[in-house]
């Protein structure tokens, strides 16, 4: 199966949280690339790539370290461009 991209937006209370920083840090424990920031919205969109079962994975990963914060997770599943080198914070 071809790698795909989850383009996502977290919503609640995830600015000022260390909501990015705890996003990069699990994303390192998954084979997954692309990005995490901040939304002048007051959410915050995470565009990651990797196979689908790894996204999945790193999803609930995020949504389990950071269930308090969490209100909603809205995910857009398209095929991956492969642009990314790593999983980085991006302001």
């Amino acid at each position: 199966m071809p790698p795909s991209r989850y383009d996502i937006i977290f919503t609640g209370r995830v600015q000022g949280v260390f909501f990015r920083a705890v996003t990069r840090d699990v994303a390192s424990g998954f084979a997954v690339t692309g990005w995490v920031r901040n939304e002048p919205d007051g959410s915050v969109r995470c565009v990651a790539e990797g196979d689908e079962k790894e996204l999945d994975a790193f999803v609930a990963a995020v949504q389990r370290a950071k269930r308090d914060n969490i209100a909603d997770t809205r995910i857009d599943r398209k095929s991956a461009t492969g642009e990314f080198d790593d999983f980085d914070i991006r302001f």
